[in-house]
């Protein structure tokens, strides 16, 4: 158990779980280029020694494998899988007290501990300045913090156990900031520290924010973790470290005496300034907008601090071990908060956000011949409703009826799905609602739609193995290609505005159906590279569900309204990119070229990429 992150850094060294990059590195782009390189070749994480223009050491790629994540929490993994899982479901403990005596005992060492005397011995001030100041792409508006843990507390019940921390980016230049004086935080209203913000709006008082950085990676990791509620992230800081969270106050400041930097100030009711762009996990930029603008008041490091980063782009990257780290300690949770739901999987190639899969059970009418989704129904509300599933766009569900099921399985579960839906019957439409903010596939900023895709019961239909031969013979389609069984990619004339897009799709599916019925071929997916798009299950599922909006961007062959209710013969989503939509994430080949000296023969990195 690590008090502190120079402890983990040693330790994973000593285990070959991390490297020394010894020469000086420009975090302009290059800091963020090398680790996506070694990332994605499963490499270690990475110690950089000797950043440009900061004393400041960094590391990146901590969490870059779920293994080496395991490693690092081995000592306190087990006892807060059980402590999770008794807040899930506490007749647990009623039912084998002596079990979970121990993980009681765990639960209130990880109390927090305030500590009197006020700022450690080891802290300094410094300036926003004199911190790594990295930039990941090339649009970047400015420097980033990517994994910082933002503290704040409720205005009208003050105090640690009433705080809230989370992971919201920060913008430290750029843009309009006045570099030292100002920094971005980008969060949402519905976010734990937006709640505080409207508090103290209403209060017309500014709310006191601390940013740490660093630390025990327990306190990196409790900043975004989906915990049960009544849990506060603080002491799951505390139980997952095996440590007490340490803290004090200065000038009426929460300072964290784990972390590596601190960064304390203050937000102003209805003070923004632009934050943005940045490059984000759907893999596009997230533009220019809005967000809260936090005047610093004093910055504090440790004299020795190392300042831990990641890059976040087109999945995967070092969020989506993060993800699946998050996912084995709290699967079980939405099984205790929607009952009937046996998986959730948001799929991670997808972005996220966008695509999720569930496995839901069909009890309701048992007694039926035929069957249709009628729970699964209930089932798909409920999570539409529930957290940051709510954010989904396009939400697949079945049953599990004779066979197992896997939603990590992507082609086997949609297959499965495509090969039993009623078309007629089966889509389910939320229109005008609220998505991702980073998604800009909608209608405005948080604003787009949803679409249910439900399943069960007997094969419908087989599914086409290869091209169907109408698609050679029918104009304006052009490469048309197999993505999978039952879908596939056309590749058509670039989008050009809705106004148009409503006469062309509308064109296309007459001459589809002018050819006769296609029960083969479910699903199409209209596109800009048809080959692009069927190279890879993950090019699909992200190309399709990153760059459509289930409302505008679903058209069908042979559709038709029926008391309100769409329904079609075959499905076809419009993947074009849309003029309004972010640009994609393109590295920036100069700096390509020129970090490929820290990989050559005696350089630090030898051998480490892909």
């Amino acid at each position: 158990m690590y008090q502190n992150l120079e402890e983990c850094l040693i330790d994973l060294e000593k285990n070959g779980h991390l490297v020394r990059i010894h020469e000086e590195v420009d975090p302009e782009l290059e800091m963020a280029a090398i680790h996506m390189k070694v990332h994605a070749a499963g490499g270690p994480a990475l110690l950089f020694e000797n950043v440009k223009g900061s004393k400041f050491r960094a590391v990146s790629n901590l969490f870059g494998t779920v293994e080496r994540s395991k490693y690092i929490f081995r000592h306190t993994w087990e006892g807060v899988q059980q402590v999770i899982s008794l807040r899930s479901d506490p007749m647990k403990a009623m039912k084998s007290p002596l079990k979970h005596f121990g993980t009681g005992l765990a639960a209130w060492k990880a109390l927090p501990l305030q500590v009197s005397g006020g700022l450690p011995a080891s802290f300094e001030e410094v300036s926003i300045a004199d911190l790594p100041l990295i930039r990941h792409w090339p649009e970047d508006g400015g420097a980033f913090v990517t994994l910082p843990q933002v503290y704040s507390e409720d205005p009208e019940k003050p105090g640690i156990m009433n705080s809230n921390l989370g992971m919201y980016r920060i913008q430290l230049s750029g843009n309009e900031y006045e570099l030292n004086k100002e920094i971005g935080l980008h969060y949402q209203i519905h976010r734990g520290i937006g709640v505080h913000q409207d508090k103290a709006t209403k209060k017309g008082l500014p709310l006191k924010v601390s940013i740490f950085i660093g630390g025990p990676p327990a306190h990196t990791l409790s900043a975004v973790m989906p915990l049960p509620e009544g849990m506060s992230e603080i002491t799951f800081a505390g139980l997952l470290s095996g440590r007490r969270f340490r803290y004090s106050y200065i000038d009426g400041y929460c300072i964290s005496h784990d972390a590596d930097f601190v960064i304390t100030g203050e937000i102003y009711p209805g003070e923004t300034k632009p934050e943005g762009p940045f490059g984000d996990h759907l893999g596009y930029y997230s533009l220019t907008h809005p967000f809260p603008l936090m005047r610093v008041h004093k910055v504090y490091t440790k004299k020795d601090a190392v300042f831990p980063f990641t890059v976040v782009g087109r999945p995967p990257q070092e969020d989506t071990a993060f993800g699946a780290l998050i996912h084995e300690l709290t699967g079980d949770a939405i099984k205790q908060e929607i009952p009937g739901v046996k998986e959730v999987h948001a799929v991670d190639a997808a972005g996220v956000h966008p695509l999720l899969f569930a496995i839901g059970s069909e009890r309701y009418t048992p007694y039926q011949q035929v069957k249709q989704p009628a729970e699964l129904l209930t089932i798909a509300n409920r999570i539409l409703g529930t957290g940051q599933v709510s954010l989904a766009k396009y939400l697949f569900i079945t049953a599990e009826e004779s066979q197992p099921l896997d939603s990590h399985d992507v082609e086997h579960f949609l297959t499965y799905i495509l090969a039993r839906m009623d078309l007629h019957r089966d889509l389910h439409f939320h229109t005008n609602t609220t998505i991702d903010t980073l998604d800009y596939s909608g209608t405005g900023l948080n604003s787009g739609s949803k679409v249910v895709f439900a399943a069960v019961g007997d094969v419908k239909r087989e599914l086409c193995t290869q091209v169907p031969e109408v698609f050679n013979d029918i104009k304006g389609i052009e490469h048309a290609h197999l993505v999978m069984p039952g879908i596939v990619a056309i590749q058509v004339s670039e989008f050009k505005s809705y106004d148009d897009t409503q006469k062309e799709m509308s064109e296309l599916c007459e001459a589809i159906a002018a050819k006769g019925p296609l029960p083969t071929c479910p699903l199409l997916i209209v596109c800009d590279d048809s080959q692009f798009i069927s190279e890879s299950i993950d090019n699909f599922v992200w190309g399709t569900f990153t760059r459509s909006n289930p409302s505008h961007d679903i058209h069908g062959v042979n559709s038709y309204y029926e008391n309100k209710h769409w329904a079609c013969d075959n499905i076809v989503i419009d993947a074009r990119i849309k003029p309004h939509q972010a640009p994609p994430l393109i590295p920036d080949p100069t700096v390509e070229t020129n970090i490929m000296r820290f990989f050559a023969d005696g350089a630090s990195l030898n051998g480490l990429h892909k």
